[in-house]
C-alpha cells in the first residue's frame, strides 16, 4: 500500500496522491473520534518570506497575558458551580445560562448544523469556543463573529470527513 505523499493542500508542492488514498488515510481517524477534537485546523508550512518579515506578529508574554485575563474572567463566570472553572468543562446545561446568542448567532449556527450535518456534541463544542473567543477580546456576549471563527476551527467536520 502506497502512504500518502503529505503534500496535500501544500501551495509548493503537488499531491501525488489519489483521492481514494487521501479518503482511506483520513478514514483511519473516526468521524465520532474527530468530533471529540475541539479545535480541528489544516496548519499550512510558512512561506520563507513570512518567516524572514520585519513585522512581528504577538509576543508569547502578550499571549500569555491574554489567556491569564480569559481564565480570571471564566473563574469569576462559574464562581457559583462547582467544580466549574474554564469554558471547556461546561456541560450543555452550564451553556444554556452562560452561552446566551443573539439572533444573528443562532440564525449562522443553525444553518452551520443543517449544511455541514454536524452532531450536538460539534454544536456544543462550537458554542464553548466561541465563548472563549469571546473571553480573549474581553467581549460580555457572545457575538456573530465568534460563531462564526468557531465554525472555522471545525474544518475537519467539514471538508475530511464528508
Amino acid at each position: 500500500m502506497r502512504y500518502p505523499c503529505g503534500y496535500r493542500n501544500d501551495p509548493r508542492r503537488k499531491c501525488n496522491c489519489s483521492v481514494p488514498q487521501v479518503e482511506r488515510y483520513m478514514s483511519k481517524i473516526s468521524g465520532p473520534l474527530i468530533d471529540r477534537i475541539d479545535l480541528q485546523i489544516e496548519v499550512p508550512a510558512v512561506p520563507f518570506k513570512e518567516l524572514t518579515a520585519s513585522q512581528a506578529g504577538l509576543s508569547s508574554a502578550d499571549i500569555r497575558a491574554a489567556v491569564d485575563a480569559a481564565r480570571k474572567v471564566q473563574t469569576r463566570r462559574f464562581g457559583s458551580v462547582s467544580k466549574l472553572r474554564c469554558n471547556a468543562r461546561m456541560a450543555t446545561r452550564h451553556q444554556r445560562d452562560f452561552c446566551k446568542l443573539d439572533a444573528d448567532s443562532t440564525t449562522l449556527l443553525r444553518a452551520c448544523m443543517t449544511e455541514f450535518g454536524m452532531s450536538a456534541r460539534a454544536h456544543d463544542k462550537i458554542i464553548r469556543v466561541a465563548r472563549t473567543i469571546a473571553d480573549l477580546e474581553a467581549a460580555r456576549d457572545i457575538q456573530v463573529q465568534h460563531i462564526g471563527e468557531a465554525i472555522n476551527y471545525r474544518l475537519l467536520d467539514r471538508q475530511l470527513w464528508k
